[in-house]
């Protein structure tokens, strides 16, 4: 029987895989693995930087009061609002995109690229371009519907309906880009073969679509929604950068409130608490998601 050294100097395919595997299961264990066990880990114990005292173990008493908890119903109703306007709205947009840049243009670049720079555009940057577009006094939208004739200026951040507007209009642009790019991989791999055996059995353009493109691009629409439907549900920045929350906490949402438990109020205890509930949430989507996968497959 060959020694462990053998078995290294000389290893089977099950041991080379083994310890390729190695590097990386190691590096996930330390970035992921660790951080979400001492999350976990954190949300049982009463844990305040503020108050110079040591951690204090209290069971499951920070998840009850969670239950009870106004501000995290309020965060949470936010969060999937916001997510349920904002990630079917990107679908849509991006299919758009990404249907207008796979059309045989001569120089396709320009429009390819026209898809990469708002994704590519940092989060923060594009919620403090888009604070300055709905801004009451001098933005850019109040300015365009002034000369269409509108007296009164909207105050689009300043009201909680159409701060949650502009922040899930903005949302929309920032992520559409990112199902196009997506989705149009999906439309570059669907043969062209079929189009015209549709065509010749004299398919509209409407049927090839529905019967074609959409079924075809399935699973590229449901990877894009995966992705999509996971920052949304984590989505902090440009709610901040635009509204920091307000008016009030009408546009908080739970990133928003961990940011706010855990920084501002030094509260690491309930601040973990409530990353383990967005993370069982996320959880809980993605769950859904790779069950409809499967059933697709």
């Amino acid at each position: 029987m060959p020694s462990t050294l053998e078995r290294l100097r000389d290893p089977s395919e099950k041991t080379l895989g083994v310890l390729l595997l190695a590097p990386a299961f190691l590096l996930l264990a330390l970035i992921v693995v660790y951080p979400i066990a001492k999350l976990i880990f954190n949300s049982f114990f009463d844990l305040r930087l503020s108050g110079g005292g040591g951690a204090r173990f209290v069971g499951w008493e920070n998840y009850a009061l969670v239950l009870t908890d106004k501000d995290f119903w309020n965060a949470t109703k936010n969060t999937v609002l916001i997510t349920l306007i904002t990630v079917p709205g990107a679908l849509v947009v991006g299919l758009g995109l990404a249907m207008l840049a796979n059309l045989p243009f001569k120089r396709q670049w320009p429009v390819r690229l026209a898809l990469l720079l708002p994704w590519a555009l940092p989060l923060s940057f594009a919620g403090l371009i888009f604070a300055w577009f709905f801004h009451t006094e001098y933005g850019v939208v109040n300015d365009v519907f002034r000369r269409l004739g509108t007296d009164e200026p909207t105050m689009w951040l300043l009201r909680p309906n159409w701060a949650m507007t502009a922040i899930c209009a903005t949302i929309i642009w920032k992520t559409s880009s990112f199902m196009a790019l997506i989705l149009l991989a999906g439309l570059q791999m669907i043969p062209k073969s079929l189009y015209e055996a549709a065509e010749v059995d004299g398919a509209t353009r409407w049927q090839q679509f529905w019967q074609i493109t959409i079924p075809m691009l399935m699973p590229s629409i449901i990877v894009a929604l995966i992705f999509r439907t996971i920052t949304a549900l984590q989505t902090f920045d440009i709610p901040y950068t635009m509204t920091k929350g307000g008016p009030g906490n009408a546009t908080e949402t739970l990133a928003m409130l961990i940011h706010k438990t855990t920084i501002d109020y030094l509260d690491v205890g309930y601040g973990s608490t409530l990353a383990v509930c967005m993370f069982v949430l996320s959880l809980f989507v993605t769950a859904f998601y790779l069950k409809r996968i499967g059933k697709n497959a």
